[in-house]
């Protein structure tokens, strides 16, 4: 096929399948007229035996009779001869004209068959039959000339040979009906990756093309073309998503970065008495440990996405990481009056990374914190239940809108309040603990009612070893 390499996959198909069907189509006419070339031969035999019968037994019986050599019968013609090749009768449509015989047959005991060309008579069909008459063997040879068998086996030669090409034609048409019909998904997928490619590089020019139509869902092209529809699907909100994280991150980077270069501008300006630059470098520390935050909690996000967030798998209390991290935000309580009540369970043995434990405990105080009024309670808990560990953090601050809990965990994505914890992490503090605590096999729960509060619970298992050998061979 490396002639047509050059052509399309619909030519190069449908050639592939012409080739096929003709030398099948070939050999199978062939066969047909090998067998209807050897039957014809037999039927003709056939009707010489049973010709030849009645004579022979007349012969045998009245060998002296010559009646039947008197006959002059159209197309059948008849000698008696002895073993030696001497004719002893003969047909009277024969006159002096002998049939061609071959002198093997006359040392046979069997009948015996040949085609014979003659000169005069033209191609025969002789049979020699042999038979005794006393203790002399006699051999009747009767002949029939071939030309009606020939004619016919002639005339279904030019039928197979006009049917050829025909069928061949037929084959072609069928064979690029089909392989149109068989390709046209094919042709869908790739006018649809045009378009959907257009779309992504310049989503200015419109929206995603519509999701392939399959026509039959169960055989491969539809396979494919429900995958390719899935795959089209999440490349399309992959890059969606990408696209409004680049926007959200650029927009979060915006703000520091402007008060940074406003800052060093008021600075730069003209000279400053000491309290003045102290002011300035306390608003630029300030924000800077703000992207610090958004650089540190973008880098792990971009670990969590790739799959390589990996934990440390180190022995410790889980009610201690906790407690320290309770300490740590109870200066940020502190200020707005709150107290941090704690019910933890003593000696809870677990396996799993200090760092990123402490950060995820953090976010939820630091939440619970900023979004509580001042002089209120935040509740802390921490307890064992069949095999997993429950951290809840409960809060009597604004709650969570119901139609913003779906997102909560998206991205820089804010659900209530001008200042808070989501600002101090950049927006992505409940992203980066739904990060840790997916990578440790855990959930997140939340139950909140605007305007009473909000509870977060974190559920661990406590098999880790078991969770990271699942995770494994998985």
């Amino acid at each position: 096929m490396g002639v047509f390499r050059n052509y399309s996959l619909r030519f190069r198909m449908m050639m592939l399948f012409c080739i096929i069907v003709s030398v099948l189509l070939a050999s199978s006419y062939f066969v047909i007229y090998s067998i209807f070339v050897g039957d014809a031969a037999r039927q003709l035999d056939r009707r010489l035996v049973d010709t030849a019968n009645p004579i022979v037994a007349d012969l045998a019986a009245n060998p002296s009779e010559e009646d039947v050599f008197t006959f002059d019968l159209a197309n059948q013609y008849l000698e008696l001869a002895d073993r030696n090749g001497r004719i002893l009768q003969y047909s009277k449509n024969l006159a002096a004209h002998h049939l061609p015989f071959a002198t093997a047959d006359l040392n046979s005991d069997v009948p015996a068959f040949r085609t014979l060309e003659d000169n005069t008579l033209g191609r025969l069909r002789i049979t020699t039959i042999p038979f005794q008459v006393g203790r002399t063997t006699l051999f009747l040879l009767l002949a029939v000339p071939t030309r009606d068998t020939d004619e016919m086996i002639a005339n279904f030669r030019r039928m197979l040979l006009a049917l050829f090409p025909l069928s061949l034609a037929v084959t072609a048409i069928i064979s690029a009906w089909y392989v149109g019909k068989s390709l046209r998904p094919v042709v869908g997928l790739t006018e649809h990756a045009v378009q959907l490619t257009q779309s992504l590089t310049n989503p200015s020019k419109g929206s995603a093309p519509a999701p392939l139509p399959i026509s039959n869902p169960h055989d491969e092209l539809g396979r494919l073309s429900s995958m390719i529809n899935v795959l089209f699907l999440q490349v399309n909100s992959a890059l969606a998503q990408l696209r409004q994280f680049v926007s959200d991150a650029s927009h979060e980077l915006r703000t520091p970065l402007a008060i940074l270069r406003g800052e060093a501008e008021l600075v730069l300006s003209q000279p400053r008495a000491p309290e003045e630059y102290q002011s300035a470098l306390r608003v630029i520390d300030s924000e800077l440990i703000k992207l610090s935050r958004i650089v540190e909690g973008l880098f792990t996000l971009s670990m969590a996405d790739a799959g390589q967030l990996r934990l440390a798998r180190d022995p410790l209390h889980l009610d201690e990481v906790l407690e320290e991290a309770c300490e740590m935000a109870v200066p940020l309580a502190r200020v707005k009056s709150i107290a941090i009540e704690r019910k933890v369970e003593a000696d809870i043995p677990y396996e799993g990374d200090e760092v990123f434990l402490r950060q995820l405990f953090l976010i939820f105080l630091d939440n619970a914190i900023k979004y509580s009024p001042q002089q209120t309670t935040i509740s802390v808990g921490l307890e064992r239940n069949n095999g997993r560990v429950r951290i809840a953090f409960t809060d009597q601050g604004i709650g969570i809108p119901h139609e913003h809990l779906p997102h909560i965990y998206e991205r820089f994505y804010r659900a209530a309040g001008p200042e808070t914890s989501e600002a101090r992490s950049g927006g992505l503090g409940l992203s980066i603990a739904q990060a840790i605590v997916r990578a440790q096999s855990g959930t997140i729960e939340c139950k909140t009612q605007p305007g009473s509060g909000s509870i977060f619970t974190i559920i661990l298992p406590t098999n880790w070893n078991s969770v990271q050998q699942v995770l494994s061979n998985s």
